[in-house]
């Protein structure tokens, strides 16, 4: 049976594309999940899918947190993220400062909509526990959210959200890197075989790869994302100059994951009791990738 990849489908999945076009679903089927790393941790907890490719902070918060659904498996991206944030077109809001003790929107709880906030509050020197959020699913919903006032402000990758901006749809403010490598790769720990595994990282690698060879940049990559997501050249061209893939999916190095989670405790989106302490090697599906 071909492993259930869930994705969301924004530029940054254009290898994994380019993967599963030339694959035609015998080893893989991808499963979109457009509300985010928060849809695609519950749907790796339902059984929807086996394998994530998702946001880095929300991943390791999930686990910190008890998650028994997923182990990480290996990595996709090492650069940070740059998450826009974006308020109405026609709000009050001028920058970031003026959102303390607003209601901040977000995809759903454990989301990188979610922690990401709380990184923004811990930059800004707010009180994370008093963070108010207004769950609104998807980008869509949260630009309703933005425009109707229910919501002031709310994070999402720049790039994906250009389009909207330009469109007046909604205004940028400011803007929060993760402080992180931004993205991972989970596999529930007992749907589908180490064996498997490995062979859908080691190939994902020669994709990722190739996608970011200079001679790509300069032509077939930024066709592929203009034609699959119909973004203008010049974003194109601008956003493959910040990215940079991981040159071996396989591999999880240690201190990503030790530097992400102290970040994380730092902000208060997560939280352990009682002086508890976590092993970050615990993280990692030891049997499938090759820790360094």
């Amino acid at each position: 049976m071909p492993l259930r990849v869930g994705y969301v489908r924004e530029h940054f999945c254009s290898p994994l594309l380019q993967y599963e076009a030339e694959d035609k679903g015998k080893t893989f089927t991808l499963v979109e999940c457009p509300s985010g790393t928060g849809q695609l941790i519950s749907r790796l907890t339902n059984d929807e899918i086996d394998v994530a490719i998702a946001l880095t902070d929300p991943l390791i918060a999930g686990i910190a947190k008890g998650s028994q659904a997923y182990k990480l498996v290996g990595t996709y991206v090492n650069s940070p993220l740059k998450w826009a944030v974006i308020t109405g077109h026609n709000s009050p809001y001028k920058q970031i400062s003026d959102l303390q003790g607003t209601t901040l929107g977000i995809s759903r709880y454990g989301s990188g909509s979610h922690t990401m906030a709380y990184v923004m509050a811990l930059q800004q020197g707010w009180a994370t526990d008093q963070l108010k959020f207004g769950v609104n699913d998807d980008i869509r919903g949260l630009l309703d959210s933005v425009n109707d006032g229910s919501t002031s402000a709310f994070m999402w990758e720049w790039f994906t959200t250009k389009p909207f901006a330009d469109a007046n749809e909604c205004r940028f403010i400011g803007a929060v890197p993760t402080p992180w490598p931004s993205w991972l790769i989970a596999a529930h720990p007992e749907r589908a075989s180490p064996a498997e595994l490995k062979t859908f990282l080691s190939i994902l690698t020669l994709y990722v790869r190739e996608f970011q060879k200079p001679e790509a940049r300069a032509g077939p990559s930024v066709e592929f994302i203009k034609k699959t997501f119909g973004y203008p050249e010049e974003d194109v061209k601008a956003w493959l100059q910040t990215v940079e893939y991981t040159r071996d999916c396989t591999q999880i190095h240690s201190e990503v994951l030790s530097r992400t989670l102290s970040v994380l405790q730092q902000a208060g989106a997560v939280t352990l009791q009682g002086g508890e302490k976590i092993d970050p090697s615990e993280f990692v599906n030891r049997n499938v990738q090759e820790g360094t």
